[in-house]
């Protein structure tokens, strides 16, 4: 499984929905999309200002971490970006890669 971290921002519309369900329903339909899509909510807190929702989630793969992207975004309730996470061993194996690159103009 991979992590990504999500950012989210509510519309006007999105907004007038938390209002009436609330934080808790909120954090819950995310938690049950989530699943749907074979992964855990791992973390869900909202914010001042943009972004209002930072989510951290664990889900199979890239491919499902985009449908979700594609999904919310579609939706017109809010606004989201997906930064994947790596750890600090997947870097340590990324620093023992050896890469073929040459700097513009070197």
């Amino acid at each position: 499984m991979a992590k990504y971290l999500i950012k989210s921002t509510y519309t006007t519309e999105g907004t007038k929905g938390l209002l009436k369900e609330g934080g808790s329903a909120r954090r819950a339909a995310v938690a049950q999309m989530v699943q749907g899509m074979g992964g855990k909510l791992e973390v869900f807190y909202f914010a001042f200002g943009e972004p209002d929702v930072f989510t951290i989630m664990d889900v199979p793969d890239a491919i499902s971490a985009a449908a979700i992207s594609l999904v919310v975004n579609s939706k017109g309730g809010a606004r989201v970006s997906i930064t994947p996470l790596i750890t600090p061993e997947e870097i340590d194996a990324a620093c023992k890669k050896s890469v073929a690159y040459r700097a513009p103009g070197a």
